[in-house]
């Protein structure tokens, strides 16, 4: 877009149309012209002579060596829409005197042309730009976008034209051309998503991912588009930890209880069937509403309904199946490269009919008929596949949902014939990128009663020509659904326990995988769900997930889950553990597998334990997991009561068995702090104190935990298991705290990290200030996986240090030892003469 640059609009209405009118019958006598300018001819003297000026301009400037700049060029007045100008020349001199001319023509109508060129050296560059004129005979032009022909009844010249010579610098410093790239967010974030972020694009997919549109040249072997077992969403982030944000009770379910023994409910909630510019769309069936339902709107993040339309405006067997973007495909001027969705619809297909809703109202826009069609499966932004039977006869109708068009033959793009009697369906194997489609089906001889073997028939999707029709002896678990086509290859599970491959356009077999584990998996007993995604295939198992190379089948990895209790479960692992078992089919997105655990056909008591495992997609290591039972009976990705529903914009959606739809993903947080005494002298310790609380709708106002503790969290604050834990052994733990004290002088003091209290949200430091002065105290929460950051600051005042009181004088004390020893002696003198007349006065009276 910048390098057509703003004046492709101004330009194009100020086209000169010299008498142009679209095409009538008398003017079928004129020729058709080309729509590019000629020299004018000697002697030919123009109807109308057009004063042509030339501009010329380039950034930036200046520029670093070895950058590029970008030069733009254009004649004024530009042309009709029919007509471009030829031979546009651009001189450029170098520094060192070296001389480069770029010729070309102008583009379409506005007779701008642009080119990049690299500042390869150092000093001032000479630019010039330089128009030859242009003669445009009368006569018919056609526009080579629209194909609308226009009648010029005179001839008309545009007259030479230059600019002057003009100075660019290069620097031998690079100079900064660029807007400072935007990384991608990790921390809490909303939508709409600012216009600057343009790095976000990766992350900014919506659910499910139907990939680009491109006409009637279907399929473009560029993007994954819709498969049915690809189960791979890519452009979104996923959730990295067990958090819930929010939660929506959608039916009655749990224990039964009193005589009914261990009889339970197990009643999905539903989950959106889109998800789009991080709101959500479903037809929820309304409580108390006597079954009525309606097609209802509400937030990702927080589950605020925007609008909901009652009763619901599908008819019956219609459903939500995506997103249409409508916007510049074309760009209006052939060379230039801006782009840019206009607008967006819901797209609804089913009971004969073709609907559209306006993402933020609701609002019905198109209501139409695709009979003879009943359904079809939109695969393709703007696009739709449908199968349709004539007597024995089957014939895949490639369908545009683009436009308000009420005939259904209009919107047709081909209509071949087609050797099967499904279109993309969980049992048909679309390979959109390889351009094939693979029927599998299990062989089963009436007089046997079982799978004997396992016949593939691969057609080119474009044609409908078969390529290949075989048979293999071994027979598959589950042909029909327990496969994946993808790379090139349809690989189904078989029952020696491997994954076979085969090639799709050759029909030879590419591998046979490395073999499951003995003996829940090792007959290829499982689901029958698989994915792709990374280069691997995902085989969901009784006693684990298996990641198998495409490119030769070998093991990657094995995910599986210890279960709490022995007796729980009769399923074992490779060393003998007992685990729980993967019977439903997962999901991959953001370098992650999600998968949950159920059984086909599960028993009362239900299993204890049983809940939502995130997995690391490359390596198998577990991320997280927490007990919500999302799976009941049937198993499958299809037909499941709970289930994963949709994963976009950092959230994942789980419809539990318990009722409950689940919301997983980053939550707000808040923090506050506070220090006491206000006001001290220097030298006295403050005490300060705060709180880290979880913000999200599920659980507003409680404390934020650490990831580690998240899901023993989880399952306490909503589904009433023990604090600590199903072992009793757990403890919750905090988050960090950074404390910093800003001192008025501009002083930066790092007081350290603490952790909250996991059970209250608490935390407290205590300080002693270095200095008078005020000081703004800041905790920080810098966010993790689970929260999105938070901060909150206090202040206090550190005044002067008391004064040391003054100590009083003491007079000095009177020595009073001689007296007391001369009185002493005096009295051991006494006591002396008083023994000694005593002695002699008893001897006298002997």
């Amino acid at each position: 877009m910048a390098k057509t640059a703003a004046i492709t609009i101004v330009l194009l209405m100020a086209s000169v149309m010299l008498m142009a009118t679209p095409d009538q019958p008398v003017k079928a006598e004129l020729p058709l012209q080309p729509n590019g300018s000629q020299p004018l001819p000697s002697g030919v003297t123009p109807d109308v002579v057009v004063k042509t000026t030339a501009q010329l301009s380039f950034r930036p400037n200046p520029v670093g060596l070895n950058q590029i700049f970008l030069v733009n060029m254009w004649i004024s007045p530009a042309l009709h829409v029919s007509r471009y100008l030829k031979g546009y020349k651009v001189t450029i001199q170098k520094p060192n005197g070296d001389t480069d001319v770029i010729t070309m023509d102008s583009y379409q109508g506005d007779a701008t042309a642009w080119f990049e060129y690299i500042a390869d050296q150092e000093g001032v560059w000479k630019l010039k730009f330089e128009f030859p004129g242009g003669y445009f005979p009368a006569g018919i032009y056609q526009h080579p976008i629209t194909k609308v022909n226009y009648t010029f009844l005179g001839s008309c010249y545009y007259e030479p034209a230059s600019t002057d010579w003009q100075e660019l610098v290069v620097k031998k410093d690079y100079v900064a051309l660029s807007w400072p790239p935007s990384p991608l967010p990790s921390d809490y974030w909303t939508r709409p998503v600012p216009f600057e972020h343009r790095e976000w694009t990766a992350i900014l997919g919506d659910f499910p991912w139907r990939g680009p549109g491109s006409g009637a040249n279907w399929p473009a072997n560029t993007n994954k588009y819709w498969d049915t077992r690809y189960n791979f969403i890519p452009y979104v982030q996923a959730p990295n930890s067990a958090h819930i944000v929010w939660k929506r009770l959608g039916a009655i379910s749990g224990l039964v209880g009193a005589g009914q023994g261990y009889d339970a409910l197990t009643t999905g909630s539903g989950g959106p069937s889109i998800i789009y510019q991080g709101k959500c769309y479903e037809i929820v069936t309304l409580p108390g509403g006597g079954g009525k339902t309606a097609l209802r709107c509400y937030d990702l993040r927080t589950g605020e309904k925007y609008w909901e339309i009652s009763p619901s405006p599908l008819p019956s067997g219609a459903s939500l199946q995506g997103i249409e973007y409508v916007g510049l495909t074309t760009p209006a001027v052939p060379g230039a490269v801006y782009q840019a969705a206009a607008s967006a619809s819901l797209i609804a297909i089913g009971g004969g009919r073709l609907l559209k809703f306006h993402p933020w109202t609701g609002a019905a826009s198109v209501n139409v008929s695709i009979s003879p069609l009943t359904t079809g499966t939109y695969y393709r932004n703007g696009y739709a596949l449908s199968v349709q039977t004539i007597g024995t006869k089957y014939y895949l109708i490639n369908w545009t949902t683009l436009g308000t068009a009420t005939t259904f033959k209009s919107r047709i793009m081909t209509n071949i014939s087609w050797p099967f009697s499904r279109g993309p369906s969980p049992s048909m194997g679309f390979d959109f990128e390889s351009g094939y489609v693979a029927n599998t089906i299990p062989v089963t001889p009436a007089e046997v009663g079982a799978i004997t073997s396992l016949r593939i028939v691969v057609a080119k999707i474009k044609t409908g020509e078969v390529v290949w029709n075989k048979t293999f002896d071994t027979p598959p678990f589950d042909a029909m659904q327990a496969y994946c086509a993808d790379h090139g290859k349809i690989t189904v599970v078989m029952m020696d326990g491997r994954l076979w491959a085969w090639d799709l356009a050759t029909g030879d077999l590419a591998w046979k995988s490395d073999k499951m584990d003995y003996p829940w998996d090792a007959t290829g007993f499982g689901t029958y769900g698989m994915a792709s995604a990374y280069g691997l295939v995902y085989r969901f198992a009784y006693s684990g997930i298996y990641a198998f190379n495409w490119t030769n089948g070998k093991i990657v990895w094995k995910y599986e889950a210890p279960a709490a209790f022995p007796y729980e479960t009769p399923y074992i692992g490779r060393n003998g553990t007992t685990v729980l078992p993967f019977d439903a089919g997962g999901w991959v997105a953001d370098g992650k597998v999600y998968a949950i655990n159920t059984e086909h056909t599960p028993t009362a008591p239900i299993t204890r334990g049983w809940g939502v495992h995130c997995v690391n997609a490359t390596t198998g290591e577990l991320i997280w997991k927490v007990m919500i039972p999302a799976g009941g009976v049937g198993g499958g990705i299809t037909g499941l009561p709970g289930g994963i529903a949709a994963i976009a914009d950092g959230y994942m959606v789980v419809s539990s068995i318990d009722g409950y739809m689940y919301v997983l993903g980053k939550g707000k947080s808040s923090t506050t702090v506070s220090a006491s005494p206000k006001t001290s002298a220097k030298g006295s310790q403050v005490l300060i104190e705060g709180t880290v609380l979880d913000m999200s709708p599920a659980q507003p106002g409680t404390p934020c935990v650490s990831k580690e503790s998240m899901a023993t969290w989880m399952e306490y604050l909503h589904r009433q298991m023990p604090m600590n834990g199903i072992y009793g052994n757990a403890t919750i733990t905090g988050v960090p705290v950074t404390l910093t004290a800003c001192k008025d002088d501009g002083k930066v003091i790092d007081l350290g990290t603490v952790t909250t209290n996991g059970y209250y949200g608490t935390f407290s430091f205590a300080w002693t200030p270095p200095e008078e002065g005020t000081y703004t105290i800041i905790a920080s929460f810098a966010g993790d996986d689970s929260y999105g950051s938070s901060a909150a600051a206090t202040a206090i005042t550190v005044g002067p240090a008391p004064p040391t009181p003054e100590t009083p004088e003491i007079p000095t004390p009177i020595d009073y030892t001689p007296t007391l020893a001369a009185l002493t002696v005096a009295v051991i003198i006494a006591i002396i003469i008083g023994v000694a007349n005593l002695y002699a006065l008893r001897k006298q009276r002997k």
